[in-house]
């Protein structure tokens, strides 16, 4: 639950929570949590997305830096959760005018982003092949699509071009300059 993670990690108190009017807020369940916690749940009016002014920008602009990488890997539609995910990332280590020129990242661990790890998303990579065998003929490595950075591992997520199945490595070499889907 993002109240008791954002108190663990973070060590800040969430002390209002603002909302449409969606209806899975609207519940005895959601209610009994707020009272629990004393969180004030706010809302905007019916039909009047300019209240939620700040939140609709930062959507707009999630949804635009999600689909530029989308676009210039040529990656299918299919893929657009791993175009969210990973421009959140990106947008989160970038500064912002904002927090002061300063990174979401720093403002809220206290600590400086770093980017050597980052690589172009959708790009050929290169993943140690994950199936070991004893023959030593047999391709060192396996051709992927990188589709971003996973939250609970330290690697890259990749989408195997043989098996179409996505896993995460840490041993990786990328071909920034390829983009395997644009020839398809």
């Amino acid at each position: 639950m993002f109240y008791h993670y954002v108190l663990n990690q973070c060590g800040y108190t969430v002390k209002i929570v603002r909302s449409d009017n969606a209806l899975e807020f609207d519940t005895s369940e959601c209610q009994q949590f707020f009272a629990k916690y004393c969180l004030v749940h706010q809302t905007s009016c019916v039909d009047k997305p300019q209240q939620n002014g700040r939140v609709e920008r930062k959507h707009r602009h999630l949804l635009e830096i999600s689909r530029a990488p989308r676009f210039h890997a040529h990656l299918p539609l299919k893929f657009w959760g791993d175009c969210v995910l990973t421009a959140t990332y990106i947008i989160n280590r970038l500064p912002t005018s904002v927090l002061e020129n300063v990174t979401p990242y720093e403002k809220l661990l206290q600590k400086t982003p770093r980017y050597q790890h980052m690589k172009v998303f959708g790009c050929l990579a290169f993943a140690s092949n994950p199936i070991k065998t004893g023959d030593k003929f047999q391709p060192r490595g396996v051709p992927c699509v990188f589709l971003g950075y996973p939250a609970t591992q330290k690697g890259y997520k990749l989408l195997n071009l043989l098996t179409d199945q996505t896993f995460v490595s840490r041993d990786v070499v990328f071909h920034e300059h390829i983009f395997p889907f644009s020839a398809v």
